[in-house]
């Protein structure tokens, strides 16, 4: 009996925690979430939009500063997003995971950062 009960317990908490788990998109679910979208969060502090544009272009514009061009890409073999600014020597890459409908960036060198994505160019948020 109490041999049962450790099995059904274990498989319950095994049952759970497989529902609360994070998904790592594929190249395929990135290239469909951002392409012609733009993406809203808050980077080091500040909020940000982040447009990308299907010909591998992308805007980014953040409070307080001027707006910056760069371009973008999808590393079908890593299943991540990539990125290239203008002062940046290399492509910088960042998975794309998905949490309870939420999304994040995530990379080795920063912890997840939420965002979300709206359809469209929307670089200047609606007046409310």
């Amino acid at each position: 009996m109490i041999r049962a009960l450790t099995l059904a317990i274990g498989l319950c908490a095994a049952a759970t925690g497989a529902v609360a788990q994070s998904v790592k998109l594929t190249a395929e679910e990135i290239t469909q979430l951002l392409t012609g979208n733009t993406a809203i969060g808050v980077w080091a502090g500040a909020n940000y939009r982040q447009f990308f544009d299907a010909d591998g272009t992308t805007i980014y514009a953040q409070e307080g500063s001027r707006s910056a061009r760069g371009e973008w890409r999808i590393d079908a073999e890593r299943d991540e997003y990539q990125s290239i600014w203008a002062r940046d020597a290399e492509w910088e890459g960042w998975f794309v995971m998905e949490y309870l409908g939420s999304y994040f960036w995530v990379s080795k060198s920063t912890p997840p950062t939420p965002f979300k994505v709206v359809a469209g160019q929307q670089l200047v948020a609606p007046s409310e």
